[in-house]
């Protein structure tokens, strides 16, 4: 798999995550605001050098047994229950992936883990 497929995997649970009622952002890892960081720097230093994608929330990989590993971090409303939303995440994440992965490569599975690091 490219990077390209990646990154589009990562725009497309992004955008399920996003879309799912009681959820308030989506929380970006250490790891990515670190890369975020240090690329900011970088692009102060090198002046109109093309932005990084932040990828915020969401973390996946392609394993040697064609699955899909897809973890989204995410801040969910105080006043939604949170294991309704964690599950409605899990599974419009996992349906979104798969139909963006049929056009693609059919023959793909994929593993949805729904992290909720607080909530707002």
């Amino acid at each position: 798999m490219t990077v390209s497929h990646r990154v589009d995997i990562q725009r497309v649970a992004a955008e399920a995550a996003s879309g799912v009622p009681g959820v308030a952002a989506l929380q970006p890892a250490l790891a990515d605001r670190l890369a975020l960081a240090a690329s900011r720097a970088h692009q102060a230093l090198t002046a109109g050098a093309a932005p990084h994608p932040e990828a915020a929330g969401i973390r996946c990989e392609h394993t040697p047994s064609d699955r899909w590993f897809v973890e989204v971090r995410c801040i969910l409303h105080a006043d939604q229950r949170v294991v309704d939303v964690a599950r409605q995440v899990r599974d419009d994440v996992r349906n979104a992936v798969l139909a963006y992965l049929s056009q693609q490569c059919p023959s793909d599975r994929v593993t949805v883990v729904v992290t909720v690091t607080r909530t707002l």
